[in-house]
């Protein structure tokens, strides 16, 4: 975790929703640093508030709730919703209708800044043999990735229409150290996510933002290029795993979807089932 800024606190009361999740719960005590209040939401039980903290036990697709869950909100860094490959109703529910809600609910409150987790899924079906920046046309390796697709649709429009700034995350892979070989060029350290969430809430212009959430690692597809304007520096790296992650899997079928595609396991998920 990153030390607390010596700078003065720059928000009042910044919103954390999908507070349950995995990066939701890596990024609560993180927050907390730059703001008065930090407000935490999630439909499933996140525990009772924290010093400094507000918690709000909300459905996404609730219009209503998340309308109040809005209010006195100074910018939201948007967790919330379904966060893997799912059947569509529930996707539906989550990441398309609470997509809308949080978006409504901003512009009536009068939130001008959202941090939103998008996905590298929205990008899936591009090859692992390319690299591409994040003026990258979206190519979604299902229906989780065609949510994000839409979720970056969302905050375009909500920028040009009422002046919303989003920066939208293609989140890598976030974890402790990489998984497998596939990570090595995706990771996302804990402490390079908080980064890049801090840059993407502090830099002063953003407009509608898209950037890769992504270490900097020696071998990936990806070229930050186009959003050096946030002003992330990584500063982790999965090259420090590499030689253990190699000895985990020693070969890659070249022929397997998931070794082609840089959606990797996603591009062959049955979204159906």
């Amino acid at each position: 975790m990153l030390k607390k800024p010596a700078t003065p606190l720059q928000f009042n009361r910044i919103l954390l929703t999908g507070a349950a999740g995995n990066l939701g719960q890596v990024l609560r005590p993180r927050l907390k640093a730059y703001c008065n209040v930090l407000r935490v939401s999630d439909q499933a039980d996140i525990g009772a508030p924290g010093a400094g903290e507000e918690v709000m036990r909300v459905a996404l697709e609730d219009a209503d709730a998340v309308i109040a869950l809005l209010q006195g909100v100074d910018a939201v860094v948007h967790m919330g919703g379904v966060s893997t490959e799912q059947p569509w109703e529930p996707i539906l529910a989550g990441n398309i209708r609470g997509m809308i809600n949080l978006y409504e609910a901003a512009r009536k409150a009068g939130t001008k800044r959202i941090i939103f987790a998008s996905s590298n899924h929205a990008t899936g079906f591009y090859k692992q043999s390319e690299t591409i920046t994040p003026n990258a046309q979206p190519k979604p390796d299902g229906f989780y990735g065609l949510s994000k697709a839409f979720g970056e649709n969302v905050a375009q429009m909500y920028w040009d229409r009422w002046g919303i700034e989003t920066v939208s995350v293609r989140i890598g892979s976030s974890f402790p150290e990489p998984k497998d070989r596939r990570m090595l060029a995706t990771w996302l350290s804990y402490d390079d996510l908080e980064r890049l969430v801090m840059a993407g809430l502090t830099s002063p212009i953003v407009g509608h933002s898209v950037i890769y959430g992504m270490s900097d690692n020696q071998h990936t597809w990806w070229d930050n290029t186009p959003a050096k304007h946030i002003g992330y520096r990584p500063q982790d790296s999965s090259d420090v795993f590499r030689d253990a992650v190699e000895a985990r899997q020693p070969t890659i079928d070249i022929t397997d979807p998931a070794a082609i595609y840089q959606g990797g396991a996603f591009v062959k998920m049955a979204p159906h089932d």
